[in-house]
């Protein structure tokens, strides 16, 4: 039984993070911007540095971190960044990518300039 309940809640901490995929690019009404693999475009927080990420808690139930996995290939201007839980995130020329809660479809851009700290990555 107790080895049930902690598989169950591994199984739980894990189903909260959520893998993206890797970048990409998508078209949309502020030009190509980058994405998901789904085609959710992604944005910076003019609030992290270059390699760290700012958006914790509350910020990143808003803005979920763009997560890489172990296995993701990092290629010419996309890195990985530690974030301090250890888990790992896309960056673009070292800035931290983020989802936005509220894009609903691909190419979905209602994120960028949101509170005058939060930017679409432009190509």
């Amino acid at each position: 039984m107790k080895k049930i309940i902690i598989a169950s809640a591994l199984f739980l901490s894990m189903s909260t993070v959520a893998f993206a995929g890797s970048p990409t690019w998508v078209d949309t009404g502020l030009g190509n911007v980058v994405a998901d693999d789904k085609g959710m475009t992604v944005y910076t927080f003019k609030k992290d540095k270059k390699g760290t990420s700012n958006c914790y808690d509350d910020c990143a139930t808003a803005w979920p971190p763009f997560y890489a996995g172990s296995y993701d290939d990092a290629k010419g201007d996309f890195s990985k960044i530690e974030r301090k839980d250890g888990k790992m995130q896309w960056a673009h020329k070292g800035w931290p990518l983020y989802l936005w809660q509220g894009d609903a479809a691909k190419g979905d851009t209602t994120g960028n300039k949101v509170g005058g700290v939060w930017f679409v990555v432009k190509k």
